[in-house]
């Protein structure tokens, strides 16, 4: 029996417990980031446990939350997209580390390697940047977190995989200029990708605060929509559309 839990915390926060080395994935604990209103609960940061490493794929407020990292304590480990690490430091957090494209990071058991992303760079309004990652974690399975990205080249050599984590859509009623996944081009990823089991994440969770309750149908259908889509091109991938604040219900990988 593999040993591996997957909750969906909202947004690009996932909580991966995988033979026992537990990671947290762009933590946003807030219930406003900026213009954008958490539509969700905030999940309690005392019931997470220990986290050993967070990763962070990029440095957009809405993956890289200052205040929200603090939630966890400033000795949290971080792993951050080079060369931001020493920006990350002098913010009040010492266990900040960097990787890039082709890096590795050992916890236990458990190898986790910086991968490339097609996304911005900058965090405004006035930096640093970073080159965007995902990040493939190796242990008794291979999952793939990608955080922000759109498709790009050398996305088949990530697979195959047991489980993907792919974004389907963002926070508000567009996705901007063409660098994220969006339901179409988040099945696609599945055939370059070939994992058994996909998650959709990065959905239903922030939305523009000015908004109000304008086209609000977006928190909920780019899911379902990605799961149809994955139907038809994809039909070998199990997609499980997860709540926000749940647990996967993960197949059983013995069979």
């Amino acid at each position: 029996m593999t040993d591996l839990r997957v909750d969906f915390l909202g947004h690009a926060m996932v909580l991966i417990d995988l033979d026992g080395v537990r990671l947290l994935t762009d933590p946003a604990f807030r219930s406003r980031i900026g213009p954008l209103r958490r539509v969700t609960p905030v999940p309690d940061v005392d019931d997470l446990g220990r986290i050993d490493a967070v990763l962070i794929s990029h440095l957009h407020w809405d993956h890289l939350d200052l205040p929200s990292l603090k939630r966890l304590g400033r000795d949290v480990r971080v792993v951050v997209p080079a060369p931001a690490s020493a920006w990350l430091r002098a913010a009040g957090f010492p266990n900040a580390e960097e990787v890039a494209v082709g890096g590795t990071v050992v916890l236990g058991g458990v190898m986790i390697e910086a991968v490339p992303a097609r996304h911005s760079a900058f965090r405004p309004p006035r930096g640093p940047r970073a080159d965007p990652l995902g990040y493939v974690i190796r242990g008794s399975r291979s999952i793939y977190f990608a955080g922000d990205t759109a498709l790009f080249d050398g996305m088949a050599d990530l697979g195959p995989l047991d489980l993907a984590l792919v974004p389907v859509w963002g926070w508000g009623p567009t996705l901007g200029r063409g660098l994220h996944l969006d339901p179409p081009r988040a099945a696609e990823a599945l055939l370059r990708l070939r994992p058994r089991v996909a998650v959709p994440i990065h959905w239903g969770t922030y939305w523009p605060q000015a908004m109000g309750r304008l086209r609000r149908s977006l928190l909920v259908e780019p899911p379902r929509q990605f799961a149809a889509l994955a139907a038809d091109i994809a039909p070998d991938v199990q997609v499980l559309t997860t709540e926000v604040g749940a647990t996967v219900d993960l197949p059983d990988w013995s069979t």
